[in-house]
């Protein structure tokens, strides 16, 4: 057991026995803590046909104080900058290796994060603190039964081909305005190429991240923050450049790519809005790309200003805007640990 997938195999497995108090999964030791009644052969046996190599290391009755403290809590956390999926993909890593933790349940709507974990919640709200999303603890109440619920494995396959089609969507569009952006001489091109290479950072990171430890997924997470950081910090030096230097954008380049990336986009929006209902990473996904088309229609609003007034501002204040949300988004995912 390495993985999330076989983490959720186990939980199934065990889903329907009424002698099990708690599950807590360490994936890095690849061990499962149970808190059960009757002897722990019984859950060997229950897990032996996933074909884990589920061994019994030890079992031994609990303490009251131990049992008191087993306890499950349901806690309700207010995430005021969570509306996008890596957002959701740095909380999942930051709190990967989180002990005590039974189930996230993400609702990107009204921005908050559901947590049945174990014990006191200060741990948790000490690993979101440094994403600086404003997490705040809302309540924290004793989990009910319903507190656990299974995840729906159907259409995982489906899910990961439209994932495939809009990394390559977003890959190809990056290099592409990223061109073009250089050519039109477009700050707000290059920046938006950008904005493109964060989606496809994120869809890459979603399709790394299936059947690989936490630790791998923080690793990867990184490498694009890193490469993400870098290409922010290029864009807003050429905007700085240009502002002294000059520079004569392109309009007609500007709206035109910007109108191709425009369409990539409402592409990628309509095939996530048909998985949208498939959980909180697809909602996730779909606002992501919603947010993008507001993107893609600042380019070509830039463009068509810099025609009507012949400046070259306009064009620089909507890289400057993209690139600066391009950064913030780079430093949240290199605050992960």
């Amino acid at each position: 057991m390495d993985c999330p997938s076989e983490e959720n195999l186990v939980r199934m497995a065990l889903d329907k026995r009424d002698d099990i108090t708690s599950l807590t999964f360490d994936l890095g030791a690849r061990t499962v803590t149970v808190d059960h009644a009757g002897d722990g052969n019984d859950l060997v046996h229950a897990l032996s046909p996933l074909g884990l190599g589920a061994q019994l290391r030890e079992s031994h009755p609990l303490s009251a104080e131990t049992t008191g403290s087993s306890a499950l809590v349901e806690t309700v956390i207010s995430v005021p900058k969570m509306d996008c999926p890596s957002e959701e993909n740095m909380i999942r890593m930051a709190l990967a290796n989180t002990v005590g933790i039974q189930a996230l349940a993400f609702d990107l709507a009204a921005r908050t994060l559901r947590v049945v974990h174990q014990g006191d919640v200060d741990p948790i709200a000490k690993q979101l603190t440094p994403l600086g999303l404003g997490a705040r603890v809302v309540s924290s109440t004793p989990a009910t039964g319903s507190s656990l619920p299974l995840p729906d494995t159907a259409g995982d396959a489906a899910e990961a081909r439209t994932l495939r089609l809009l990394l390559a969507i977003n890959g190809l569009m990056f290099l592409v305005e990223m061109v073009w952006g250089v050519i039109a001489q477009s700050t707000g091109l290059i920046a938006d190429s950008l904005d493109m290479f964060a989606d496809a950072a994120v869809y890459g990171l979603a399709l790394y991240a299936v059947g690989r430890a936490a630790s791998l997924k923080t690793r990867a997470a990184h490498m694009a923050g890193w490469l993400q950081l870098a290409l922010a910090l290029g864009a807003l030096g050429e905007v700085i450049r240009r502002a002294f230097a000059g520079s004569e954008p392109e309009s007609a380049l500007m709206m035109g790519v910007g109108a191709l990336a425009l369409i990539a986009n409402v592409a990628c929006l309509v095939l996530i809005a048909k998985k949208r209902d498939r959980g909180a990473h697809m909602k996730a996904s779909y606002i992501f790309s919603a947010n993008d088309v507001i993107a893609n229609l600042g380019v070509i609003v830039a463009g068509a200003l810099v025609t009507w007034t012949g400046s070259s501002y306009p064009d620089l204040i909507i890289g400057t805007i993209i690139a600066v949300i391009v950064l913030l988004g780079a430093r949240r995912i290199l605050a992960l640990r």
